[in-house]
């Protein structure tokens, strides 16, 4: 079966629930809820669901995935991912990481293959493991800390009370640009995500 990963990161433990550096695992949550699936404990160090993302042509189920949060800390993602890739015989090129990204302004989404982790340690974990950095990634925006403010620091936050009330939206559209990657390619999705003046 042409089966999809998608992982979304975090950390586990209602303390960071609410955090920043959560939203890649909130993503796929709100994947897991609108696809009618079912989170469960596999022994990857994960929680994961099996469906279908999305609608295809005419109406018919979307692609086959796996949709999965790492149950281990963010600096220990690839230990899971890699084991998930092997479990379910998903290859390279079909696994999708959403991740925070402190580069790109809050609540924009933009996506690419491949590329360097800027800093974030949940991808340095996933590159080391899998010995490459050739995978999709759905980057969702958080914006700068500000002032001087450690970017670590800023990441282990809750997001702020104005942030919250555009949260949803937010996890809503970067769960669509995962739904439309995985039906209808990098490409389309860039075109659609990524504004002229930004990609």
């Amino acid at each position: 079966m042409d089966r999809w990963l998608i992982v979304g990161l975090g950390n586990p433990g209602a303390q960071y629930a609410g955090n920043r550096h959560n939203v890649g695992a909130m993503v796929a949550g709100e994947l897991v809820t609108r696809n009618g699936g079912a989170l469960r404990a596999h022994k990857a160090r994960a929680q994961a669901a099996s469906l279908r993302l999305g609608t295809g042509p005419g109406g018919a189920p979307g692609p086959a995935a796996i949709v999965a949060i790492p149950t281990s800390y963010m600096n220990e993602s690839g230990g899971p991912v890699s084991g998930l890739l092997r479990f379910f015989d998903v290859p390279l090129e079909r696994l999708v990481v959403v991740h925070d990204e402190l580069d790109i302004p809050a609540g924009s989404i933009r996506l690419k293959r491949g590329g360097g982790e800027g800093g974030h340690n949940g991808l340095r974990s996933i590159s080391k493991s899998l010995a490459s950095k050739d995978y999709l990634r759905v980057r969702v925006g958080i914006g700068r800390p500000p002032g001087r403010m450690d970017p670590a620091d800023f990441v282990l936050r809750d997001f702020s009370l104005g942030e919250r009330r555009d949260l949803p939206f937010t996890i809503a559209d970067a769960a669509d640009a995962v739904e439309l990657l995985v039906s209808g390619g990098l490409e389309a999705a860039q075109q659609r995500y990524h504004a002229p003046s930004t990609s």
